[in-house]
C-alpha cells in the first residue's frame, strides 16, 4: 500500500478544511507514492522520532503537531527543526502531521479523552459547521457517577498519569458534566460555563484565566502533552480499519519538552 493511500484515510476521518487558519496540518516532507513500511505514531516530530522510524523499519511519521508551521529560509542544522528535516529526507522518511483538523473532528482527539474518562453523550459544545461536514473545537460528556471535586481531580490525574493538576478552588457540588479541549483550550473557559458544565478539562490555561470562576466551574488543567498522549491511539485505530496489513507502531519515545522535578 502507498503512502498517499494511509493518509487519504487519515483525512478522511480528519479533512483538512477542518484545521483552524493558522495551522499547517497535512503533508510536510516526502513522497506519498512510496510503499509504507510502517508507520510511527507520535505527538511530536523530533530528530530521536525520525531515528526511532528509521531503526523500527518505518518510513512513514504520522504526528499531531506539525513539524514545519512556518516557512523555512533554509535547511542546515541551526535548530532541531531544520536537522529533523534533514534527517527525514537522508533517510527518505515522509511525515503527516493531523492537527487542529483533528481536534475539531469527530471522533477525534477531545473525544478520545472522553473516552478515556468514561463519559456518556458526548459532544460539541461549541458547534460548527465546514462545509457539510460538522465539527467542534471542545466537546461535553456525563461522568458515570458525579463525584466530588477532589475525587474528580484525582481521578483526571489517574487516568492521564499526572503527578499534579492546575487547579482553582475546588468546587462546592458534585461534578456531573465535564468540558474537554485538549491542549490549549483555555480559549474555551467561557463557553464551558455557559453550557452548564460543572468542570472543564484542558491542557493549558493562562495564569490571570483561573481568577473569577470560583464554585462556577471546577478548572483542571493537566499539560499539553499529558491532555494529547492517546491521540496516536487514534491513528492506529484508522490506519488499521481502512489500510489493513500496514504496520503501525506507537513510539516509545516520549517526546513532552516539560519536566517535573
Amino acid at each position: 500500500m502507498k503512502i498517499k493511500q494511509v493518509l487519504e484515510a487519515l483525512e478522511q476521518f480528519a479533512p483538512l478544511p477542518l484545521q483552524e487558519s493558522w495551522d499547517n496540518a497535512g503533508l510536510q516532507i516526502g513522497l506519498t507514492e512510496a510503499e509504507v513500511s510502517g508507520a510511527l505514531l507520535c505527538l511530536d516530530v523530533t530528530e530521536q522520532i525520525v531515528r526511532e522510524a528509521v531503526e523500527r523499519g518505518c518510513n512513514l511519521v504520522v504526528s499531531h503537531h506539525p513539524l514545519l508551521f512556518r516557512g523555512l529560509k533554509q535547511v542546515a542544522d541551526l535548530n532541531d527543526v531544520q536537522r529533523t528535516v534533514r534527517q527525514a529526507i537522508k533517510h527518505d522518511v515522509c511525515i503527516v502531521s493531523l492537527h487542529t483538523n483533528m481536534d475539531n473532528a469527530r471522533g477525534g482527539v477531545n473525544w478520545k479523552i472522553a473516552e478515556k474518562l468514561g463519559l456518556s453523550d458526548v459532544a460539541f459544545f461549541q458547534q460548527k459547521t465546514v462545509g457539510d461536514i460538522v465539527c467542534g473545537s471542545g466537546v461535553t460528556g456525563l461522568m458515570p457517577q458525579p463525584l466530588d471535586a477532589r475525587s474528580f481531580v484525582e481521578k483526571v490525574k489517574q487516568t492521564f498519569g499526572v503527578a499534579c493538576a492546575h487547579c482553582n478552588e475546588l468546587l462546592q457540588r458534585p461534578i456531573a458534566k465535564v468540558a474537554i479541549c485538549g491542549g490549549a483550550g483555555d480559549f474555551l473557559l467561557d463557553d464551558a460555563i455557559r453550557c452548564g458544565a460543572d468542570a472543564f478539562i484542558t491542557g493549558e490555561m493562562h495564569y490571570h484565566q483561573y481568577f473569577g470562576h470560583e464554585q462556577k466551574i471546577q478548572i483542571c488543567v493537566i499539560g499539553h502533552y499529558e491532555s494529547e498522549q492517546f491521540t496516536s491511539e487514534i491513528f492506529r485505530d484508522i490506519i488499521n480499519e481502512k489500510c489493513p496489513g500496514v504496520r503501525t507502531l506507537i513510539t516509545e519515545t516520549n517526546t513532552n519538552p516539560i519536566h517535573y522535578y
